[in-house]
């Protein structure tokens, strides 16, 4: 089964590198928003929906999400 995470839209532009909140405890489910190489990301750049996920995810680590982790898009 493919992993589930909520994502920005492919279509709009080239996404280098995401900052990957994976669930504690739902293997496979998480939060991945684009980010820089540093894990740096821009709010302004972000839609609503997945603006709001990321911040739900960041406030969340160590209850609902693990600590983030930039990782290279696919």
């Amino acid at each position: 089964m493919p992993a589930r995470f909520a994502t920005a839209n492919p279509d709009l532009q080239p996404v280098s590198h995401v900052l990957r909140f994976d669930s504690l405890f739902h293997p496979g489910r998480g939060v991945a928003v684009p980010c820089d190489a540093t894990g740096h990301v821009d709010l302004d750049a972000l839609s609503e929906r997945l603006r709001t996920a990321y911040l739900g995810a960041r406030a969340m680590v160590g209850r609902e999400y693990a600590c983030p982790t930039v990782q290279q898009a696919h």
